[in-house]
């Protein structure tokens, strides 16, 4: 198997920066964040991408999904304003093939699909 930086995260073999960990997710600063608050929800169970979601994975997806907004109230307030984002796969961005989520804020961010008329 191929080694997860994510995994060794998990299990302690490799540092993070850490600000909540329960014992179905963990989440970590950004080592390379995009804005200034940039932190990652991760599930502990390994899961590769969104597309290896199973239906047992029902209860954690919606733990993941229902983390993010309380994280992102206590970094930024209330009135939190930011952006989320799942890569799945590498044409997508995807560069850590363990299912995660990015909370990102703090900078004004163009979102390309409106300009292009795509959205």
């Amino acid at each position: 198997m191929t080694s997860c930086v994510f995994c060794d995260i998990i299990s302690g073999s490799a540092p993070s920066d850490q600000l909540y960990a329960d014992e179905e997710l963990l989440v970590i600063q950004d080592i390379h964040p995009v804005a200034p608050v940039h932190v990652l929800v991760i599930p502990r169970k390994h899961i590769p991408s969104l597309n290896h979601l199973q239906p047992e994975d029902q209860a954690l997806a919606s733990r993941l999904l229902l983390t993010v907004p309380r994280i992102a109230h206590q970094l930024l307030g209330d009135d939190a304003a930011y952006r989320t984002i799942i890569n799945t796969g590498a044409a997508a961005g995807q560069t850590v093939f363990h299912l995660h989520v990015h909370i990102i804020s703090g900078r004004p961010f163009i979102n390309h699909l409106l300009t292009r008329g795509l959205y």
